[in-house]
């Protein structure tokens, strides 16, 4: 037995057939009232049933019996199912907005909530609330809908109530607004559909004053007589034929700003780029974002000009010897001001041309120039890089300083009038011959390379290295105080001299010179002798004067070395079954020499550490012993009177035939290594059995 469907006034059931059935008895009974069930009868070929005449809101046991043709019970089944609540009524519906429709009703007992539908055309919109007061959103603006509700509780949905039709009111218009002058703001609006008429109201956006209201057919207006500089709230909304007003559009639009009063210029100096500059001051205007100041010199030509958030700017740079006149517009987000009145200034004298240094005499340096227009005198500034500074003032076009070599001298020379001192000219700058550098010293000596370093001098640009010997030079040209000169003879003596330089003066030729010899030579090994099998001599070609020499043996098992101020030496205990490569260092006081080039050694190979003889039979003995350092292959030899039995093998055992009985042999054994250098080994003799 199921529940199909159920409202405020009938439950609907469907059953499964049942054989043997004659009719089927469905039954209602209220759970929570007394009374008498309700009931319906159906014959055998229904298996879904409605029993009407409910109660709204209400519990009911649902049970279907299954009748014989006597009215006997065959069997039964039952389900409770609550029927939905009543259908609402006093439907009222109203739109203030062009995208939404609020409806009231009178609230249903029992109902746990509200479906609101909202329907035209195929869109349907739909909205579930608790209240008997809801509002359908995402509506279309000026369209009609035809409005339902129903009530709802766990049984479901009621009926939908009677329909009424209600329409959204028209959409906001787009408000397009501009300031053409400070006392002005001028409204355009884009068309709305089906509006007949536009409403507009303006007022100050702080509420100070009265709000201005038209209502006109056109979506044009101008509103005047406002404040300048003043943000104003502006809102608007179009009406349809029955003069219902649609949704409200604000926008807030400033006027724009009165002109600046009161502008005052005074000469400065720009701190950002200490160049002449005016500083310009006004009073603020209101509702002003920025100023912008406008220079504008008598023929017309505008130069820099300068913007502010404030009642002040800087113009610069400013051109010398002119006059000009100064406007200043105010800006806000409408836009600019009218322009002030001009205010005039003149500018400064300008700073003196054609600066000349010249050297007449040693020790003294004449300064002159072209003269400046409009100027009374002359101050000319000499500053020599070590910090001193002299100056004269003169309304002559020169003047004289002493001077001294090895300085850099800089000279700038300002031009007065009434105004106030010219902007800072060129500054000018003569340099006097260099000096030779000092605290020469060598920082790294090798055999073919020498590098010096010195202390700078004033004056230097550029320092000339020279290393000369008896047949050949080597120089480097560099602007730093260190110089590499390479590809220089080993044990060799150089005169190192050092010039300065300068582009004005070119090489001092003065600076004295100082000797320095390069680092000992790279012996060459003539040859390597083996005086025993654990010592060798070592041999090589003396090229260097008053130089030590080291022989080194480099090899798995170590270093091992000698040392000689002649032309050879021996170096000892070198183990057996070793490789070495052999290379020679000179050393002199100036430092050590690379290595010589690497000459292979091989010493023989080891002896096997323990050997044994051991007779199989009496013609046969096996020979075996352990493994030798160095060696590749073995020959053993058993030697009598009688002749000798001989093997060579790479293992480290042998079988060796031929043994006579009762002899007396002499064991050796030869440890071969891989380039044939051979050791022969001695043991102890072997006796063979009788």
């Amino acid at each position: 037995m199921t529940i199909f469907t159920a409202t405020s006034r009938s439950i609907s059931a469907g059953w499964s057939k049942y054989v043997g059935a004659h009719s089927y008895r469905v039954s209602a009974t209220s759970v929570a009232v007394m009374g008498q069930p309700a009931f319906v009868i159906f014959n055998n070929r229904f298996v879904l049933g409605t029993i009407t005449s409910l109660l709204p809101a209400t519990l009911y046991n649902v049970k279907v019996e299954v009748l014989d043709g006597n009215g006997n019970v065959l069997a039964e089944d039952q389900i409770q199912q609550i029927t939905t609540p009543d259908i609402p009524l006093n439907i009222k519906a109203y739109s203030k907005t062009s995208s939404s429709i609020t409806v009231n009703w009178s609230a249903v007992p029992k109902a746990t909530g509200y479906v609101l539908k909202a329907k035209s055309g195929r869109s349907v919109v739909e909205t579930v609330v608790n209240d008997s007061s809801g509002t359908l959103t995402g509506l279309q603006p000026y369209t009609l809908y035809t409005i339902s509700v129903q009530s709802s509780n766990t049984g479901g949905n009621s009926q939908p109530s009677m329909s009424v039709e209600t329409r959204t009111v028209l959409a906001a218009p787009v408000i397009h607004s501009s300031s053409p002058n400070f006392k002005t703001i001028t409204v355009n609006l884009e068309p709305v559909s089906q509006a007949v008429k536009y409403s507009f109201i303006i007022i100050r956006s702080d509420a100070v004053g009265n709000k201005i209201k038209k209502t006109i057919t056109s979506t044009n207006v101008s509103f005047t007589d406002l404040e300048p500089g003043t943000w104003y709230t502006i809102t608007a909304h179009a009406l349809d034929a029955s003069g219902i007003p649609g949704d409200d559009k604000i926008k807030e639009q400033i006027t724009r700003p009165h002109a600046p009063e009161s502008v005052r210029t005074v000469l400065t100096t720009d701190p950002m780029s200490t160049s002449l500059g005016v500083f310009v001051t006004w009073n603020a205007s209101e509702g002003t974002t920025s100023y912008l100041a406008v220079p504008i010199e008598k023929s017309r030509h505008v130069i820099q000009n300068c913007t502010s958030r404030s009642t002040s700017c800087i113009i610069s740079p400013v051109p010398c010897g002119t006059q000009y006149n100064v406007t200043v517009v105010a800006y806000n987000d409408a836009g600019p001001s009218d322009a002030t009145k001009p205010t005039e200034f003149t500018s400064i004298p300008c700073s003196p041309s054609d600066i000349t240094i010249r050297e007449i005499h040693s020790g003294n340096l004449t300064v002159s120039w072209s003269p400046s227009h409009l100027t009374d005198y002359y101050t000319a500034f000499v500053k020599r890089d070590d910090g001193l500074e002299v100056m004269c003032n003169t309304s002559l076009t020169s003047c004289s300083f002493q001077s001294e070599c090895g300085f850099i001298y800089f000279i700038s020379v300002f031009s007065y009038n009434k105004v106030g001192q010219s902007l800072p000219g060129n500054v000018l700058n003569y340099t006097t011959a260099p000096c030779c550098p000092t605290h020469v010293k060598a920082v790294f000596v090798s055999s073919d390379t020498i590098e010096v370093k010195w202390n700078p001098v004033r004056g230097a640009e550029m320092y000339e290295t020279k290393a000369q010997d008896a047949s050949s030079a080597v120089s480097c040209n560099d602007t730093s105080t260190v110089c590499t000169l390479s590809g220089l003879k080993c044990n060799t003596i150089y005169n190192i001299t050092i010039y300065s330089y300068s582009d004005i003066r070119g090489f001092n030729y003065s600076c004295q010179k100082r000797s320095i010899t390069t680092g000992p030579c790279s012996p060459s090994i003539l040859n390597i002798t083996k005086v025993s099998p654990s010592t060798i001599n070592v041999s090589w070609q003396q090229n260097n004067h008053d130089a030590v020499y080291k022989v080194f043996a480099f090899g798995k098992t170590g270093v091992r070395s000698c040392n000689s101020s002649g032309s050879s030496c021996e170096i000892n205990d070198l183990p057996c079954g070793a490789i070495f490569s052999v290379s020679a260092v000179a050393t002199t006081p100036e430092g050590k020499s690379l290595p010589s080039y690497s000459l292979p050694l091989e010493t023989a190979p080891c002896c096997p550490d323990s050997f044994s003889v051991t007779q199989i039979t009496q013609s046969m003995t096996n020979v075996s012993w352990t493994e030798a350092i160095g060696a590749q292959s073995y020959t053993t030899v058993l030697e009598s009177a009688k002749g000798q039995a001989k093997c060579h093998t790479g293992e480290n055992h042998c079988l060796l035939g031929c043994i006579t009985c009762s002899t007396n042999y002499t064991v050796s054994l030869n440890a071969i290594s891989e380039t044939g250098l051979t050791s022969v080994c001695n043991y102890k003799g072997y006796s063979s059995s009788k």
